[in-house]
């Protein structure tokens, strides 16, 4: 394993590679069918040997899993499915001893239905103390049967649904801008503000290394709820609203009052590159997705601005920018870049369009020495190490994301990107564990189980095992700057300092390499020395 770099000027988590572990689909220890920390202590040498520098876990608090564990019932606790706190502090010091850091999913903006504090709003009903920790609301028209106001769910149908009295007479609404299993927190309120800082510090003093915030943009609501009528105005009343800042500038006081550098991640999906870059001024978050890199077509000139807006954004506030091409709420990228229009969308997921797998896969090793030559850190999600694609073909009465009922059946939602990982063997569970998954994986992920693909020195695990393993020992990777190069229209190249560079042939037709001194990898062989259409190149410069 490639010992990762160290200096006194660069932090950790400016140049790191982390991989995401959605724990129900990882590794299931137990039996059950479920993915859980006993399976992942027993894959964290895999992970290691990726050549990882952090693990980020999703959700692994206690839930009623409506929204895959984003419905929060208790935040210093985990999931029995998942297993215990016991293990959660095991896997935290496991990790630690092989050199991986552990960042945790934070959910904020909401919580479970039956989470004690909503438990308790519904059953004091109107008036009482505890309602007002949440957005009650009563509704509009003569008999309060409306809507207090016309704010749709990002599920799809109304962000209100109305409660029911303890005398059993239809009450007030309340706001969630997810299911509505997922009320959401009314953070005006100062017992929410406490209550986050106590779970921050619960998950801090048990060594955990940062937190990715869910919704981060989402936790104050602009004053009187007011309509859109409409209207998409920028921001929204309901993200991006400028309190939201006081909020993270706090958060980052209690982080940095703990040793190792513990970080924030945020995930915030905004038009505004400037108004994203505020997140990330030096007394907030450390750093945040990427989302219009991650949703951009396999084009030279779309991916060159992006790659260029993104470093623009950045800079003003010094913060190292982040890669990411799949995670667990996306189509998988095999699957993306195997079509016809290969950009990503919530709006229209392009559900069962033709898909050129082999194409697909052609473009993902490219993409993927891309991302991990960039300046900044990277983002490996469980899987896309193999070459998984998009599972699109699931019985419909086994699909659990609420985007499947919420849209009325017509958007097949996000269980496609979280099949259980293949570890082994010729038949599923293909070693997810002993019993049958959660999720049923295809037949042919026979010839994708890492099993198989350690043994074979082309396969996809073994060039990431490749590639991240230069990106730990060459100096010019991870954080810092590039300087574009100028090969032609269709093609990306860019060098970093010290006599690095890197070249990505989106274009129809083969290139030859500019002068160097070596090949330190490719993604697909060299023709004649030449370049191949989607194809990537890091090469030593003289």
């Amino acid at each position: 394993m490639a010992e990762a770099k160290t200096t006194t000027t660069t932090r950790w988590w400016r140049g790191a590679a982390i991989y995401q572990v959605y724990v129900r689909s990882f590794a299931d220890g137990n039996g059950d069918g479920v993915g859980d920390l006993q399976g992942l202590l027993r894959k964290l040498p895999y992970i290691a040997e990726l050549g990882i520098d952090a693990i980020w876990l999703n959700p692994w608090y206690p839930s009623p899993m409506a929204d895959g564990g984003y419905d929060v019932a208790d935040y210093r606790a985990i999931e029995p499915l998942f297993g215990s706190l016991v293990e959660a502090e095991k896997l935290i010091d496991e990790a630690h001893a092989l050199g991986i850091r552990i960042i945790i999913d934070i959910v904020p903006n909401h919580c479970s239905d039956q989470h004690p504090w909503f438990l308790q709003a519904i059953a004091e009903g109107p008036g009482s103390p505890a309602r007002e920790l949440f957005w009650f609301r009563p509704g509009k028209g003569e008999d309060g049967s409306e809507p207090p106001n016309d704010w749709q769910s990002r599920f799809g149908g109304p962000a209100w649904t109305r409660s029911t009295n303890p005398d059993g007479t239809a009450g007030d609404w309340y706001l969630h801008l997810y299911s509505p299993e997922q009320p959401d927190f009314n953070w005006t309120n100062q017992k929410v503000h406490d209550e986050f800082d106590d779970i921050l510090r619960f998950w801090l003093d048990r060594g955990v290394d940062g937190f990715r915030i869910d919704v981060a943009d989402g936790l104050v609501k602009e004053d009187g709820l007011p309509d859109l009528n409409g209207e998409t105005p920028e921001p929204l009343p309901f993200s991006d609203q400028d309190g939201v800042h006081e909020i993270y500038r706090h958060w980052r006081r209690v982080a940095d009052e703990y040793p190792g550098e513990r970080v924030f991640v945020g995930e915030m999906w905004l038009p505004d590159p400037v108004r994203f870059a505020r997140y990330l001024r030096a007394d907030e978050l450390h750093s945040a997705f990427n989302f219009d890199f991650l949703g951009c077509p396999w084009e030279a000139s779309a991916l060159r601005g992006v790659i260029d807006d993104t470093l623009a954004a950045h800079a003003p506030v010094g913060a190292p920018p982040t890669w990411v091409l799949s995670n667990h709420d996306v189509t998988r990228h095999v699957t993306r870049y195997g079509r016809a229009d290969t950009s990503f969308d919530f709006g229209d997921r392009q559900h069962l369009a033709p898909t050129d797998f082999d194409l697909g896969t052609r473009r993902a090793r490219a993409a993927a020495m891309l991302t991990t030559s960039l300046p900044g850190g990277v983002y490996v999600y469980q899987g896309e190490e193999l070459g998984l694609w998009e599972v699109e073909d699931l019985d419909d009465d086994l699909r659990e994301d609420p985007v499947w009922v919420r849209s009325g059946h017509t958007d097949r939602g996000r269980d496609g990107c979280r099949i259980p990982i293949p570890w082994g063997g010729t038949e599923a569970p293909f070693g997810f564990g002993d019993g049958t998954a959660w999720l049923p994986q295809p037949a042919e992920w026979s010839g994708f189980t890492a099993e198989v693909e350690a043994a074979d020195p082309d396969s996809m695990l073994s060039f990431y095992r490749t590639a991240l393993g230069l990106r730990r020992s060459e100096e010019a990777l991870g954080d810092g700057d590039l300087t574009w190069l100028d090969l032609g229209p269709g093609v990306l190249a860019f060098t970093r300092s010290p006599g690095f560079a890197c070249v990505v042939n989106l274009s129809s037709t083969p290139i030859p390499l500019p002068e160097h001194e070596s090949v330190l990898l490719t993604s697909n062989p060299l023709v004649d020395g030449d370049l191949p259409s989607d194809t990537a190149a890091w090469l030593r410069l003289g």
